[in-house]
């Protein structure tokens, strides 16, 4: 994947199919990878997939935030020159989301949450893990899957390197701090853009009742849920999650 990532400006992004433009955020844990069911799947169907790798770790800290992060999409979608996109986010990625669509709702005429901070104070804090031994931060890491097989050495390496690197850590108490200043309960029921809820029935880090409460207060939304499915859908059940999202996507006329 690295060697089909582009650059431009200050922007380094995956870019696959022609079509529907879906712009996909990544969370704190794991990248781009992350999303390959999806990626395999959606350019084939007529969508155009855009995963655009989020300055998680890059920006000064005191601007580390939900906030800044949604205008870094909005810059995103401005550079790539599209007038409406549907935006898809996984844990902190579906919380930028929603405060993106809360703040340019011309732009995002659809939007998908999977596993979404936002609502649940923590979600983040209590999910990433903090410094710690190998073993510890690899407990973390199976507790976000209903399979712990799925959270790979790969991953495992991945968080230990950023928990262990005090620049990094230092970032993600930062967004872990701004995720649960961001609330959004009260911003949702004034938000009526269409929006698709796909969710792990054994999330472990955003519980099924979180789900329940952004589909109770999201004015137009439709939620469908996954067995045997932890924090990360797309990563642990791609097939099923492609298939629910695709037909949705055609109910609603996204095409």
């Amino acid at each position: 994947m690295a060697n089909q990532l582009k650059k431009e400006r200050k922007f380094t992004y995956l870019e696959l199919g022609e079509g529907t433009p879906i712009i996909i955020l990544h969370g704190l844990m794991g990248g781009l990878s992350n999303f390959d069911g999806v990626t395999d799947f959606f350019p084939e169907k007529g969508y155009k997939i855009l995963i655009p790798m989020l300055p998680i770790y890059d920006m000064p800290v005191l601007k580390t935030n939900v906030k800044n992060f949604a205008k870094y999409v909005k810059s995103f979608i401005d550079h790539k020159e599209l007038d409406e996109v549907i935006l898809l986010g996984n844990s902190l990625g579906g919380h930028i989301g929603l405060l993106c669509t809360k703040m340019y709702p011309e732009l995002i005429k659809a939007l998908i949450i999977t596993g979404s901070s936002g609502l649940y104070e923590s979600a983040m804090g209590e999910s990433y893990p903090k410094r710690g031994d190998r073993d510890y931060i690899q407990k973390k890491a199976e507790n976000v899957f209903y399979d712990p097989k799925v959270a790979t050495k790969e991953i495992v390496d991945e968080v230990y390197e950023t928990v262990n690197d005090r620049a990094k850590l230092l970032r993600t108490l930062a967004i872990a701090k701004s995720a649960i200043r961001h609330n959004m309960g009260k911003d949702l029921p004034e938000m009526d853009t269409p929006t698709c809820i796909i969710w792990g029935r054994n999330d472990n880090v955003t519980p099924p009742q979180v789900a329940d409460e952004f589909h109770e207060k999201l004015p137009d939304s439709d939620l469908y849920w996954i067995d045997k499915c932890g924090h990360a859908a797309m990563m642990e059940h791609p097939k099923e999650f492609n298939e629910i999202l695709y037909a949705w996507l055609n109910k609603r006329g996204f095409k």
